[in-house]
């Protein structure tokens, strides 16, 4: 472009930017127009707010600091309106003002350092989205010499630029002209803003007038701001839930200065009703009904039962193997064996004998051998004393050739005992199999892993959810559905653009079904805030949460331990599943049983739909054993990490894997006999389906179960070190648990929050 097209093109850029501007601070024009809400913060211990906006107004020879109930403060310098909300050290009271707060002001002292409370509210405040921050410092005037004030001045503007690098400047409020200058930052700033908020209807309560009667409505008077209130959509009121709202009518404030004929025009005014409930109106409930839940007959479900009961294999991706076919039917064959060979020598020799010698038989065999075998037989006829307990090359010969060897039982359980005391000792050293389980000899695999299945690739393998249709939780198939997440979130957000009460009017909303009981609870110095919610955000479904554990928490957090969780407007008790990020084709993620420090995850659970990337708060409660520390009481909570919302889905898979290994007994060449991984005949049968691998990345697959003990003899696609590990993985469906909301602050929950029952694994 030429020198007059890059002039002009920044020109457009900067009208544009101009005209955007004067948009958003529009609301605030005017002497009817909306007020500025500035939430003053105190962090260090013995924070005056209230001594801090009497210094900022004093500046400006602003008489009373705090005017009438609301906080007004008009400032007729600059034809603005100020909303003080000056905070106690509460972190539930500073949630909820900073997320409505147009400015929040940080409140330091010059005297005193910030405590483990004051640093906790900061860094919430900063993760769940603030608007424009300014920093003041009080008591810097107790300071003697001048040097010692810059110095203290320097390590504040350090530590607050720690979490907010962008703060240049630090006030100090016993300067008159730093808080004049104040003064006039925050009323002609025009605030950033919060971009999850921007996006919603929100009002901070400037009074409540609780109902007398279940019937009656309660009315929340206040400015709305963000988007257009509507009568017909939801709204969220602190922590008490969500409501439906009876009607919205106009409240304008009185005004002193009346030219005849504005009074009454006035009055009308305030009898007016802007907005009303149509037949769009949102429900309360959070499931589907009944009725709309296509469900399998009951027919159907004595067919699946049946099926079950006929299942000779364990499913692999979408199949069970061995299930039908020749190989599923009772096969009778005759077979050369050498004479006087017993029915449990019969399972070791899996093929017929070549010599053709007078000491061979003919030998009819069938699957009810290993039923007829005498019940003083010695368990794995002749393999432990062929080959020590260590693992070592194979022998000359493949199969056992005398009874002889046969070891005890006391000697076979003592061989596997050392074994397993050898594998845990490894395991400690390099964790190489932290989903390894150990099954005990007298426990049937079948049955303890009915539940899991095989996957021939997580990434890649179809899962059939019809196997996990008996595990389901009760409401599952009541859940909101959401195929297209993208489509449906954007008509949501598009839909809260147009209609509704314009930003900046002061309005009185009436909300129905408030519990009147509520008042007893309600206290006038904490902020009460109104969040209009969008279409279906009221409704249950499995949510996903991104959760990344900071770094400075000193332990890992379990999977299925209960986190106070605050996405937006709402906070919930949860219990999440973790698992695994990213896209797979089949939509299948492995569970997580830890989240260890600086990891991240995704955690789900079913709670209401929240549409949009909204950052999202993880807390958890303090043990009575780290309630004393050396700096004083501890406050109970701790922020453990931070997250995003992301779209939420029933058909997202989290799949927890189990590990069974063996050890490589006898090696020939590609052929490997397998034990300790089974410990009977039917389990090898059931899971023979199953592919093979080792932790050196030899991968192989069943040949041939041998014995009655849970011996099996596998082939590998080459040789594999004595020292192996084989491993067999098995997968089940983790389904979420149900989230209770919060009633009142973070640390006055439901009793019943703490009572939730999920599935309990016996697997650890």
């Amino acid at each position: 472009m030429s020198k007059f097209d890059r002039r002009n093109q920044a020109k457009q850029a900067r009208l544009s930017k101009h005209k955007e501007n004067l948009k958003e601070a529009a609301i605030f024009s005017g002497k009817d127009g909306a007020p500025r809400i500035v939430a003053v913060l105190p962090l260090c211990p013995g924070g005056d707010t209230k001594a801090a906006v009497r210094q900022l107004n004093g500046s400006l020879d602003i008489e009373s600091g705090l005017q009438d109930v609301t906080n007004r403060v008009p400032v007729d310098r600059f034809k603005q309106t100020l909303q003080y909300i000056p905070l106690q050290r509460d972190l539930t009271a500073c949630l909820d003002a900073c997320r409505t707060a147009d400015f929040v002001v940080v409140v330091l002292s010059a005297t005193v350092e910030v405590d483990e409370l004051g640093e906790l509210i900061l860094r919430s405040v900063e993760s769940q989205g603030m608007s424009t921050l300014f920093t003041v410092v009080q008591d810097l005037d107790k300071l003697e010499s001048a040097k010692q004030k810059q110095g203290v001045l320097g390590s504040l503007k350090s530590f607050i630029s720690h979490f907010h690098p962008e703060q240049e400047k630090l006030y100090s409020l016993d300067n008159r002209q730093e808080c004049a200058n104040l003064m006039r930052s925050l009323c002609s700033t025009t605030p950033k803003g919060i971009r999850w908020r921007d996006d919603r209807s929100w009002m901070l309560a400037d009074s409540i007038q609780f109902a007398h009667g279940v019937s009656d409505p309660t009315i929340i008077t206040g400015v709305v701001r963000g988007r257009g209130l509507k009568a017909d959509r939801l709204v969220q009121i602190g922590d008490w839930g969500a409501f439906q709202i009876d009607k919205i009518v106009a409240a304008p404030l009185p005004k002193h200065n009346k030219r005849k004929g504005e009074e009454a025009k006035i009055q009308e005014e305030v009898d007016k009703v802007l907005e009303e409930p149509t037949e769009d109106r949102d429900e309360l409930d959070e499931l589907a009904p009944d009725d709309v839940v296509m469900d399998a007959d009951d027919g159907d479900d004595g067919a699946m039962s049946s099926a079950m009961s006929t299942k000779k294999g364990v499913l692999l991706d979408d199949h069970h193997y061995f299930s039908d076919g020749e190989e599923a039917e009772e096969i009778r064959t005759v077979r050369r064996l050498p004479k006087g060979t017993s029915n449990y020598q019969k399972a070791w020799y899996l093929d017929d004998l070549s010599d053709s010698g007078s000491d061979l038989e003919d030998v009819e065999m069938d699957d009810d051998d290993d039923k007829k075998s005498d019940d003083g037989a010695a368990p794995e006829d002749g393999m432990e004393g062929f080959a020590g307990p260590e693992p070592t090359e194979a022998g000359p010969s493949e199969y056992p050739q005398s009874e002889m060897m046969e070891p005890g039982e006391e000697e076979d359980a003592e061989q596997l005992a050392q074994y397993r005391r050898r594998k845990r000792d490894e395991a400690e050293d390099d964790k190489e199999f932290p989903d390894e389980i150990e099954l005990h000899p007298n426990v049937l695999a079948r049955e303890r892993l009915a539940r899991y299945r095989g996957l021939k690739s997580l990434r890649t393998s179809t899962w059939q959810e019809d196997e996990d249709r008996a595990h389901e939780p009760e409401d599952w198939r009541r859940l909101l559905q959401i195929p297209d997440y993208a489509a449906s979130k954007s008509r949501s957000t598009r839909e809260a653009l147009v209609g509704g009460v314009q930003p900046g009017t002061r309005v009185h909303v009436y909300v129905k079904g408030v519990p009147p009981e509520l008042e007893k609870k309600y206290n006038p110095n904490s902020p009460v805030t109104l969040f209009s919610l969008l279409r279906h955000e009221q409704k249950k479904t499995v949510v996903n949460y991104l959760f990344n554990l900071s770094s400075d928490h000193p332990t890992s957090i379990k999977s299925k331990e209960e986190l106070i969780v605050q996405c937006g407007p709402r906070r919930f008790v949860v219990k999440p599943v973790f698992s695994h990020s990213g896209n797979t084709p089949n939509n299948v993620h492995k569970y997580s049983r830890y989240l260890h420090p600086g990891g991240s995850v995704i955690a789900t659970f079913m709670g209401p739909v929240t549409w949009g990337a909204v950052p999202v708060l993880y807390f958890k409660r303090t043990s009575p054993e780290t309630q004393q520390s050396e700096e004083g009481p501890s406050i109970g909570l701790s922020l453990v990490g931070t997250g995003t919302a992301l779209p939420p889905s029933t058909s997202r898979v989290v799949a927890k894997r189990v590990i069974l290994t063996g050890h490589p007994f006898h090696i020939h060449k590609k052929v490997v006999t397998i034990r300790y991984m089974f410990f009977n005949r039917e389990d090898v049968e059931w899971f023979k389906a199953l592919p093979l691998w080792t932790k050196r990345g030899r991968s192989g697959f069943f040949k041939e179960a041998l014995g009655t003990h849970g011996y099996f003899k596998a082939t590998f696609d080459g040789r594999i070190n004595p020292q192996d590990a084989i491993g067999v993985s098995l997968y089940k469906r983790v389904f979420p648990r149900n989230a209770e909301p919060v009633r009142g602050p973070l640390l006055e929950v439901e009793e019943g929050s703490r009572q939730q029952d999920g599935d309990m694994d016996m697997d650890g």
